[in-house]
């Protein structure tokens, strides 16, 4: 940060809040609209400390690796316009008008990265390339992902609408590393307007064009920066999507046959979508996915370790799809709920800590009250349920096998995190009975109607 931040960023601010102040009409209703400043203050809050840790506590990271690689942009189109132009759109190509500007860049032939700094850099065109502001577009840009998100469980379960927002916006790990300067930012934000293509275009069938390009266009950015975020999130959501449907139909007879056969179906297309999507990726090919997952975990731990960090080891890897298997358990463990107390060896990793503890105790309470049996029941036979603890279960198997690191572990587990406490809502919600006055014979209260002002 510099000194051009102190003095641009409250101006930004204050053209944001303008902004979202001048949307919230539209974007919320009576019982949405108090939630949506303080969110995105939450989120803008999340951007700014991002900057400051890895500023004066990590002194650098890849925050400031890719606004180092941005000023390299930022220099050439103030140079020439074309050649930053060249450089925001090149994919990685040599071109003897970018040579002196890409040799600068470390990142330059890396895709997932330079889609990041591809973004950062047009921002930074409008604000004088000011390291903060950029931070608080991606935090926008993120907000209006998770709103979208927030918005589809309120639909879906509209009388928790409280509970849904403490879950996508107020959990501290995911505002503060779901927003600045991140891959993250990018990811959540693509994430949750996914979430939402998939539900009003699939299952409320509304709008069927718009969810249409609203979907391409959040699975194309996790695409591009994190495949296998989509990978993970795709083939629960087709299950969500067949299970609501299905649910549609009314002869049970009908039902019953059917429900197999799209399922069937929908296990296909996800299987389908996944092998085409990863075919030729190094990183993320499915076929090798069991393999890329024991070098990236043994990296780093060996990195954790030689510089005194917060590994962990949940058992050998043999690079093969069965050995992830049979780490599951282990690793949606640690994904869940751990860093424990006793484990945390900085502030940093206490904050996680204590997060991980509340996840705990909050998930065993759930399911003392509803109990194990009839928790799986309701998740078998609520389709939002089976997306919300599927997804964050692969996720959690995932990124628990390949890191090792806590460090890391926090901040790549956040997408599963507003689904795994949202299902809680939701299934709290729906297995244990509330208490109910009895209506005034001379008012009776309607069921609230939570869906965006037109």
């Amino acid at each position: 940060m510099e000194l051009q931040d102190l003095f641009l960023t409250p101006f930004y601010l204050g053209i944001f809040y303008a902004i979202a102040f001048a949307v919230r009409k539209k974007a919320t209703n009576a019982f949405t609209r108090k939630y949506f400043i303080p969110a995105l203050t939450a989120k803008f809050i999340g951007a700014i400390a991002l900057g400051l840790i890895y500023q004066f506590y990590y002194h650098g990271g890849d925050t400031y690796n890719y606004f180092n690689h941005v000023k390299v942009i930022y220099n050439a189109f103030t140079t020439s316009p074309s050649v930053g132009l060249k450089l925001i759109f090149s994919h990685g190509e040599y071109d003897p008008a970018t040579a002196n500007y890409a040799a600068q860049m470390e990142w330059y032939g890396a895709p997932k990265e330079f889609s990041v700094i591809r973004i950062a850099a047009i921002c930074g065109l409008f604000c004088f390339n000011t390291y903060t502001v950029i931070g608080l577009m991606f935090a926008g840009l993120s907000f209006s992902g998770m709103w979208a998100m927030f918005l589809t469980f309120v639909k879906i379960k509209p009388l928790i609408y409280k509970n849904l927002a403490t879950a996508v916006f107020f959990i501290p790990s995911v505002f503060f590393w779901g927003s600045g300067l991140m891959k993250d930012s990018l990811c959540m934000g693509a994430l949750g307007w996914l979430f939402y293509a998939f539900y009003q275009g699939a299952i409320q069938k509304k709008r069927p064009t718009q969810s249409l390009i609203i979907g391409f266009l959040a699975a194309y950015l996790l695409f591009a920066v994190k495949v296998y975020i989509l990978l993970s999130f795709l083939p629960p959501a087709l299950l969500w999507v067949f299970n609501e449907n299905s649910q549609r139909i009314k002869d049970p007879t009908i039902r019953m046959l059917a429900k197999p056969i799209l399922l069937g179906l929908g296990g296909a297309v996800a299987f389908f979508a996944t092998t085409r999507l990863t075919a030729g990726d190094a990183q993320y090919d499915v076929t090798k996915i069991g393999e890329r997952s024991k070098i990236t975990a043994d990296y780093l731990y060996q990195v954790s370790m030689n510089e005194g960090g917060s590994a962990y080891h949940i058992g050998e890897l043999d690079g093969t799809l069965t050995g992830m298997a049979k780490l599951a358990p282990q690793a949606i463990i640690v994904s869940l709920f751990r860093p424990f107390l006793f484990e945390a060896r900085n502030p940093v990793m206490l904050l996680s800590a204590i997060e991980a503890t509340f996840f705990l105790f909050f998930t065993l309470r759930i399911f003392w009250r509803v109990g194990v049996g009839k928790t799986l029941r309701y998740i078998s036979s609520t389709p939002v349920l089976s997306l919300c603890f599927v997804f964050s279960l692969i996720f959690a198997v995932a990124v628990g096998v390949s890191t090792s690191n806590f460090g890391t572990l926090v901040r790549y587990k956040i997408p599963l995190i507003p689904f795994y406490v949202s299902g809680l809502y939701i299934l709290e919600n729906i297995s244990i009975p509330k208490k109910t006055k009895r209506p005034s014979r001379r008012v009776v209260a309607s069921r609230p109607q939570l869906t965006p002002a037109s």
